[in-house]
């Protein structure tokens, strides 16, 4: 899986690809998934158990979930396999991507069921990234939101709802949250540094064979990285080579 021209085996047995749009997209919905804190407090919690590395790849998951449910819908999708790109890069060095600004002017564009969706998904991806950039000990929470909308917008939700229950089990094995007892400073001024976390790669949540280690983990994502167009993605910024 290195690259993003592969669909993983999930996200096409659940109808995702070329379905109708035929799911709500209401004023009320809208509303929930702007602010889907209240009301959702056990997927907070849950999602608080997996540290950061292991939030940007599940970051990175959620949004291709959202990708290919809009192929073929909007223009806006290049731009979207692009985020998705950089955050894998993130994960690896977060110094060699660009932050994932969008909408910097916060129009609030989400009445379109299409737009409106990556609306929504592209300003929850924004605010993830500006959290692991700055070592937010409450990035977790943004993710509450991209969870619900890319469930939402899932043709067979019962595929994504077993997908999204193993991969939060083996998240909290795999790259537990150490601080998630901790009593946290509520004006989340506190930095946590997550660059010593073990990396994680996107066969972690799409390939059924890949036996997790952390080695298999770095040369996964390393040949991932080794197959990206670098000079065509402007998230990313990799030192140039000398010539």
């Amino acid at each position: 899986m290195r690259n993003l021209n592969n669909v993983p085996k999930v996200i096409m047995e659940s109808k995702s690809i070329g379905h109708s749009i035929n799911y709500k997209w209401t004023k009320k919905k809208i509303n929930q998934l702007l602010d889907p804190i209240e009301g959702n407090e056990d997927l907070e919690e849950t999602l608080m158990q997996i540290n950061h590395k292991g939030s940007i790849g599940l970051t990175a998951a959620l949004l291709e979930w959202v990708y290919w449910r809009f192929t073929g819908y909007s223009q806006a999708i290049n731009d979207t396999q692009k985020r998705i790109e950089a955050l894998w890069c993130s994960i690896n060095n977060r110094e060699q991507t660009n932050p994932l600004l969008f909408d910097t002017d916060f129009e609030i564009p989400a009445t379109g069921s299409v737009n409106g969706a990556l609306w929504i998904a592209l300003m929850n991806v924004r605010m993830i990234d500006a959290r692991y950039r700055k070592g937010s000990y409450f990035l977790q929470n943004d993710l509450v939101g991209l969870v619900l909308l890319a469930r939402h917008i899932t043709p067979k939700k019962k595929k994504f709802d077993n997908w999204f229950a193993q991969t939060i089990i083996n998240l909290t094995h795999s790259h537990p949250n150490l601080y998630k007892n901790d009593v946290l400073d509520e004006t989340d001024e506190a930095v946590y540094d997550s660059s010593n976390e073990p990396l994680i790669c996107r066969e972690f949540f799409f390939d059924e064979k890949f036996e997790y280690s952390v080695e298999a983990s770095e040369n996964a994502i390393h040949g991932f990285i080794g197959n990206l167009n670098l000079k065509a993605n402007s998230f990313l910024n990799f030192p140039k080579k000398a010539s």
